[in-house]
């Protein structure tokens, strides 16, 4: 999903001569169906590897080439100059060890060096080459000048390599160059320096190796929630019970199963965190006896299991967690939501809480749009509450608003 202050950016694309300069074609149909504007840089050597008209075609732009740099036609444009300022950020992607050197010693002799040096908006670096290239020390200190310098250096993922290695060095996927570049255009750093813990999805309680209960929830919230609080700048923990969703570039998976396991693994991440969202759809019993092995069906028509109730994560955490820590808790339900909230605030301990009816159409389980009320706790302000709806990603930018004002309030 896109966050709401990446639609209608103008990205500044430069592709070096790596392999994997074919993968852009991808990467630039991802940000065009972003509704971002995507003006590109090709150097002569990825011209070998991918069509400019391929790129020109995705992009409904111009592709740029180093002969326009001093070129009788389009010099006098300055092209250089031009597309930096238009731009709001600039990727580089794949970008070679040559690219990185060039940007690292402010080398502009090429458009794309050119441009690398008189950019003045964010750039990001997506390194891809063969391992040891970018295990050489000389890479190595060419991407800490340039992050010292305040731009992001991507590591590159790690698998089979087109030279037939098998290790760090391949282009991210278009998701992950996304992410990274939304991360770059977020217009707040406001979670900078805190820990993030969120959980989310659902749990699956099993009652024997084959079979458990559990409930619609995709992770979609959880997620949306992880991917906001790691623009903002925050170090995030995403303790998810079974999901498909994508986990979101820079953030930290911990995968858990049952209600059981994520609260311990919440209490382990707890003590260095600085908000805790609850947001995952947790099973509130499971069976008391679970079964070794699968149950066989049996003639009779009915079957009697005892169940026993899960531990209240969110209370538990409550019950530890320090004054300065904030405690943010997700209410599903049906009906009576604003009282069912605000019961749970107090019961469960809590500063803030998201609500939902997740009868509503476009409100509930798996759906990529939400409709919340947020309530607070006594302590945080009760007599204010928020109301929000969009996609999940847009509610998540608006529950960390709340979040980051809670910090300035007194408990």
């Amino acid at each position: 999903m896109t966050p709401k202050w990446a639609r209608n950016k103008r990205i500044l694309l430069g592709v070096s001569g790596g392999i994997a300069a074919y993968k852009t074609c991808e990467l630039v149909r991802a940000l065009v169906k972003s509704s971002c504007e995507v003006e590109i840089i090709l150097t002569d050597a990825a011209a070998r590897l991918v069509s400019p008209l391929t790129l020109s075609t995705l992009s409904k732009r111009r592709v740029w080439r180093n002969a326009d740099l001093l070129s009788d036609e389009l010099g006098w444009r300055i092209p250089h100059i031009s597309l930096t300022d238009w731009a709001d950020v600039m990727i580089i992607a794949p970008c070679t060890a040559n690219a990185l050197r060039m940007a690292a010693a402010g080398d502009s002799s090429t458009l794309l060096g050119a441009a690398m040096l008189a950019c003045g908006s964010p750039m990001v670096f997506f390194p891809a080459m063969n391992s040891r290239m970018w295990e050489n020390p000389i890479t190595k200190k060419n991407a800490k000048i340039l992050e010292e310098l305040g731009h992001r250096v991507v590591d590159p993922d790690s698998g089979p390599l087109a030279c037939g290695y098998d290790g760090k060095g391949r282009l991210p996927s278009a998701d992950v160059i996304l992410d990274e570049t939304w991360a770059a255009l977020c217009p707040t750093r406001d979670f900078a320096g805190r820990k993030v813990l969120i959980t989310a999805g659902p749990t699956h309680e099993y009652i024997d190796p084959v079979r458990f209960i559990s409930n619609p929830s995709s992770g979609k919230m959880g997620y949306a929630l992880a991917a906001e609080a790691r623009c903002r700048g925050a170090d995030v923990v995403l303790v998810s019970g079974p999901s498909g969703e994508r986990v979101p570039s820079g953030v930290r998976l911990v995968s858990v199963t049952s209600a059981i396991e994520m609260m311990d693994a919440c209490l382990e991440e707890l003590p260095g965190a600085d908000v805790i969202i609850k947001s995952a759809a947790v099973g509130d019993y499971r069976a008391k006896n679970r079964a070794e092995q699968k149950i066989k069906r049996e003639k009779s028509e009915f079957m009697t299991m005892e169940l026993e109730r899960n531990p209240d994560i969110a209370r538990e955490i409550s019950i530890r967690k320090r004054p300065d820590q904030i405690l943010v808790g997700f209410a599903a339900e049906t009906e009576n939501v604003r009282e069912n909230a605000l019961r749970k605030i107090e019961s469960k301990g809590l500063d803030m809480i998201v609500a939902n009816d997740v009868s509503e159409d476009g409100s509930g389980f798996a759906v990529a749009t939400n409709s919340v009320m947020v309530f607070f706790s006594e302590a945080r302000g009760a007599q204010r509450s928020q109301a929000f709806s969009g996609s999940k990603r847009d509610v998540a930018a608006e529950i960390f608003g709340e979040i980051a004002g809670l910090f300035t309030r007194t408990v």
